[in-house]
């Protein structure tokens, strides 16, 4: 499955899930259908003092482990330009170092299991994981007080 170049689709396995702190800023650059879904080969940690999650790679063989659970967020194109900046500036891609780095991936619809094509923000800052708790489950929502903004008020 090739990716398309105009990809207007974000899988978001946080604050800016629907229901959770941030889903205000993913509504910001106008309409987009959310469902849920899935993304295997990737841990999910949950970061102290900062009270949000970060993605990264696993190193664990391929299938050991829970999918990370979050949604897959479709954008028309315009509402994905407009939504873009909004998103990229949350996620801290222009920070010096960057907090998060926008990377293309492969999610799968849950119900269903199709393949889908998404972007997802992957933790950039591996300085910063000491203190993380990894969730085995994979889903951000089961963490306590995650409606409370850490200490960056992210």
């Amino acid at each position: 499955m090739s990716i398309p170049p105009d990809l207007t689709a974000v899988f978001v396995y946080g604050t800016l899930m629907p229901g959770e702190r941030n889903a205000h800023v993913a509504r910001q650059g106008g309409p987009f259908t959310a469902q849920e879904a899935a993304l295997s080969g990737y841990d999910l940690l949950h970061l102290h003092p900062e009270g949000y999650p970060a993605l990264r790679p696993s190193a664990a063989p391929p299938g050991t482990q829970a999918p990370v659970r979050g949604y897959l967020l479709t954008y028309t194109p315009q509402a994905w330009e407009a939504a873009l900046p909004f998103l990229d500036h949350l996620e801290g891609l222009h920070e010096q170092p960057p907090l998060y780095r926008r990377e293309q991936v492969t999610v799968t619809t849950v119900p269903g299991g199709q393949p889908r094509h998404a972007w997802v923000y992957v933790y950039a800052r591996a300085d910063r994981l000491s203190g993380a708790q990894w969730l085995p489950g994979g889903d951000w929502r089961v963490t306590l007080a995650r409606d409370q903004p850490g200490s960056d008020e992210r």
